[in-house]
Protein backbone atom coordinates (compact mmCIF):
# COMPACT_ATOMS: atom_id res chain seq x y z
CA UNK A 1 0.00 0.00 0.00
CA UNK A 2 1.28 3.46 -0.90
CA UNK A 3 0.76 6.54 1.28
CA UNK A 4 0.38 10.09 -0.02
CA UNK A 5 4.16 10.54 -0.02
CA UNK A 6 4.62 7.53 -2.26
CA UNK A 7 6.26 5.47 0.52
CA UNK A 8 5.43 1.79 0.79
CA UNK A 9 3.87 0.62 4.05
CA UNK A 10 5.03 -2.69 5.50
CA UNK A 11 2.11 -5.12 5.41
CA UNK A 12 0.59 -6.70 8.50
CA UNK A 13 2.44 -10.01 8.24
CA UNK A 14 5.24 -10.22 10.82
CA UNK A 15 7.36 -12.27 8.48
CA UNK A 16 7.97 -9.23 6.29
CA UNK A 17 9.16 -6.99 9.16
CA UNK A 18 12.96 -6.76 9.48
CA UNK A 19 14.16 -8.03 12.90
CA UNK A 20 15.41 -4.59 13.97
CA UNK A 21 11.90 -3.18 13.40
CA UNK A 22 10.07 -6.01 15.15
CA UNK A 23 8.73 -3.74 17.91
CA UNK A 24 5.34 -2.33 18.80
CA UNK A 25 4.71 1.31 19.62
CA UNK A 26 4.05 0.74 23.34
CA UNK A 27 7.15 -1.43 23.49
CA UNK A 28 9.40 1.24 22.01
CA UNK A 29 8.24 3.87 24.48
CA UNK A 30 8.47 1.56 27.49
CA UNK A 31 11.92 0.23 26.56
CA UNK A 32 13.10 3.83 26.14
CA UNK A 33 11.83 4.44 29.67
CA UNK A 34 13.73 1.40 30.97
CA UNK A 35 16.96 2.37 29.22
CA UNK A 36 16.68 5.98 30.37
CA UNK A 37 16.14 4.72 33.91
CA UNK A 38 19.18 2.45 33.63
CA UNK A 39 21.36 5.38 32.52
CA UNK A 40 20.00 7.43 35.40
CA UNK A 41 20.71 4.63 37.88
CA UNK A 42 24.32 4.27 36.72
CA UNK A 43 24.78 8.05 36.80
CA UNK A 44 23.42 8.11 40.34
CA UNK A 45 25.80 5.36 41.43
CA UNK A 46 28.69 7.26 39.85
CA UNK A 47 27.77 10.47 41.68
CA UNK A 48 27.30 8.68 45.01
CA UNK A 49 30.44 6.56 44.89
CA UNK A 50 32.95 9.22 46.12
CA UNK A 51 30.73 9.83 49.17
CA UNK A 52 30.65 6.20 50.36
CA UNK A 53 32.58 5.58 53.58
CA UNK A 54 31.79 1.95 54.38
CA UNK A 55 33.89 -0.53 52.39
CA UNK A 56 31.08 -3.09 52.33
CA UNK A 57 28.68 -0.60 50.78
CA UNK A 58 31.35 0.43 48.28
CA UNK A 59 31.75 -3.21 47.26
CA UNK A 60 27.98 -3.55 46.79
CA UNK A 61 27.84 -0.35 44.75
CA UNK A 62 30.69 -1.41 42.45
CA UNK A 63 29.33 -4.93 41.89
CA UNK A 64 25.83 -3.64 41.18
CA UNK A 65 27.15 -0.96 38.83
CA UNK A 66 29.12 -3.49 36.79
CA UNK A 67 26.10 -5.75 36.59
CA UNK A 68 23.76 -2.91 35.59
CA UNK A 69 26.18 -1.85 32.88
CA UNK A 70 26.27 -5.30 31.28
CA UNK A 71 22.51 -5.70 31.56
CA UNK A 72 22.03 -2.28 29.96
CA UNK A 73 24.31 -3.28 27.06
CA UNK A 74 22.41 -6.54 26.62
CA UNK A 75 19.09 -4.69 26.48
CA UNK A 76 20.39 -2.13 23.99
CA UNK A 77 21.82 -4.93 21.83
CA UNK A 78 18.61 -6.93 21.49
CA UNK A 79 16.43 -3.81 21.23
CA UNK A 80 18.45 -2.48 18.31
CA UNK A 81 18.88 -5.80 16.51
CA UNK A 82 15.57 -7.46 17.39
CA UNK A 83 17.54 -10.68 17.84
CA UNK A 84 19.42 -12.59 20.55
CA UNK A 85 22.03 -10.36 22.22
CA UNK A 86 25.73 -11.18 22.04
CA UNK A 87 25.82 -11.45 25.86
CA UNK A 88 22.68 -13.02 27.37
CA UNK A 89 21.11 -11.80 30.61
CA UNK A 90 23.08 -12.94 33.63
CA UNK A 91 21.87 -13.69 37.18
CA UNK A 92 22.99 -11.29 39.91
CA UNK A 93 24.58 -13.01 42.91
CA UNK A 94 24.78 -11.08 46.14
CA UNK A 95 27.39 -11.76 48.82
CA UNK A 96 25.11 -10.99 51.76
CA UNK A 97 23.37 -13.58 53.89
CA UNK A 98 19.60 -13.30 54.06
CA UNK A 99 19.03 -12.89 57.79
CA UNK A 100 16.97 -9.90 58.93
CA UNK A 101 16.98 -8.42 62.41
CA UNK A 102 13.34 -7.94 63.45
CA UNK A 103 11.96 -5.38 65.85
CA UNK A 104 12.37 -1.66 66.45
CA UNK A 105 15.03 0.21 68.39
CA UNK A 106 14.76 3.92 69.21
CA UNK A 107 16.32 6.21 66.60
CA UNK A 108 16.21 9.88 65.76
CA UNK A 109 13.31 10.87 63.47
CA UNK A 110 14.33 11.03 59.82
CA UNK A 111 14.16 14.31 57.95
CA UNK A 112 15.48 15.76 54.68
CA UNK A 113 19.09 16.90 54.58
CA UNK A 114 19.75 20.62 54.89
CA UNK A 115 23.04 20.46 52.98
CA UNK A 116 25.08 18.06 50.87
CA UNK A 117 27.55 17.77 53.75
CA UNK A 118 25.02 15.59 55.59
CA UNK A 119 25.16 12.78 53.05
CA UNK A 120 26.18 9.47 54.61
CA UNK A 121 26.01 5.73 53.98
CA UNK A 122 22.41 5.56 55.20
CA UNK A 123 21.31 8.17 52.66
CA UNK A 124 23.39 6.57 49.89
CA UNK A 125 22.17 3.02 50.47
CA UNK A 126 18.59 4.31 50.70
CA UNK A 127 18.94 6.10 47.36
CA UNK A 128 20.36 2.96 45.79
CA UNK A 129 17.50 0.88 47.18
CA UNK A 130 14.93 3.30 45.78
CA UNK A 131 16.60 3.09 42.38
CA UNK A 132 16.39 -0.71 42.32
CA UNK A 133 12.73 -0.71 43.33
CA UNK A 134 11.89 1.74 40.55
CA UNK A 135 13.86 -0.30 38.03
CA UNK A 136 12.06 -3.54 38.95
CA UNK A 137 8.69 -1.87 38.49
CA UNK A 138 9.62 -0.23 35.17
CA UNK A 139 11.00 -3.45 33.69
CA UNK A 140 8.00 -5.52 34.78
CA UNK A 141 5.58 -3.00 33.25
CA UNK A 142 7.61 -2.77 30.04
CA UNK A 143 7.80 -6.56 29.65
CA UNK A 144 4.01 -6.69 29.58
CA UNK A 145 3.90 -4.37 26.55
CA UNK A 146 6.70 -5.96 24.50
CA UNK A 147 5.90 -7.78 21.25
CA UNK A 148 9.48 -8.75 20.36
CA UNK A 149 10.07 -12.13 22.04
CA UNK A 150 13.78 -11.58 22.69
CA UNK A 151 13.36 -8.14 24.25
CA UNK A 152 10.45 -9.44 26.33
CA UNK A 153 12.58 -12.27 27.68
CA UNK A 154 15.53 -9.98 28.43
CA UNK A 155 13.33 -7.55 30.35
CA UNK A 156 11.50 -10.32 32.19
CA UNK A 157 14.80 -11.95 33.17
CA UNK A 158 16.08 -8.58 34.39
CA UNK A 159 13.31 -8.12 36.97
CA UNK A 160 14.60 -10.82 39.39
CA UNK A 161 18.03 -9.17 39.23
CA UNK A 162 16.57 -5.84 40.35
CA UNK A 163 14.77 -7.66 43.15
CA UNK A 164 18.00 -9.36 44.21
CA UNK A 165 19.96 -6.09 44.24
CA UNK A 166 17.19 -4.37 46.20
CA UNK A 167 17.17 -7.27 48.66
CA UNK A 168 20.94 -7.01 49.08
CA UNK A 169 20.62 -3.31 49.88
CA UNK A 170 17.71 -3.80 52.29
CA UNK A 171 19.73 -6.43 54.19
CA UNK A 172 22.68 -4.04 54.34
CA UNK A 173 20.45 -1.27 55.64
CA UNK A 174 18.81 -3.57 58.18
CA UNK A 175 22.17 -4.73 59.51
CA UNK A 176 23.18 -1.13 60.15
CA UNK A 177 19.77 -0.23 61.69
CA UNK A 178 18.93 2.11 58.80
CA UNK A 179 15.97 -0.06 57.81
CA UNK A 180 14.09 -1.58 60.72
CA UNK A 181 11.55 -4.35 60.33
CA UNK A 182 8.66 -4.43 62.83
CA UNK A 183 6.56 -7.56 63.35
CA UNK A 184 3.05 -8.33 64.51
CA UNK A 185 2.58 -9.84 67.95
CA UNK A 186 3.06 -13.61 67.81
CA UNK A 187 -0.66 -14.38 68.17
CA UNK A 188 -1.58 -11.92 65.41
CA UNK A 189 1.21 -13.22 63.18
CA UNK A 190 0.02 -16.80 63.62
CA UNK A 191 -3.54 -15.83 62.75
CA UNK A 192 -2.43 -13.96 59.63
CA UNK A 193 -0.15 -16.80 58.45
CA UNK A 194 -2.93 -19.37 58.89
CA UNK A 195 -5.65 -17.21 57.29
CA UNK A 196 -5.69 -19.18 54.01
CA UNK A 197 -6.02 -22.88 53.19
CA UNK A 198 -4.93 -24.79 50.06
CA UNK A 199 -7.37 -25.00 47.15
CA UNK A 200 -8.81 -28.48 46.61
CA UNK A 201 -9.90 -30.37 43.51
CA UNK A 202 -9.85 -29.36 39.86
CA UNK A 203 -12.21 -27.30 37.75
CA UNK A 204 -13.52 -30.34 35.87
CA UNK A 205 -14.64 -31.97 39.12
CA UNK A 206 -16.60 -28.94 40.34
CA UNK A 207 -20.32 -29.61 40.67
CA UNK A 208 -22.78 -27.29 39.00
CA UNK A 209 -26.11 -26.20 40.43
Amino acid sequence: MMNQSGQTHTNMHTGTVPPQLNHGGHEVMDVHEVLSGAVGAMNEYTLLRPQVKDQELLDILDRQYQFMQQEYNTTVDCFQSGQDPAVPTQSYQMKQGNDFVYGLTPTQPKKPMQSAAEINDEVISGAMLGTMKSSASAKAMAALEVTNPVVRRVLADSVPNCIEMAYELSIYQNKHHYYQVPQFAQQDMQQMVQAYAPAMGTQGNMSTH
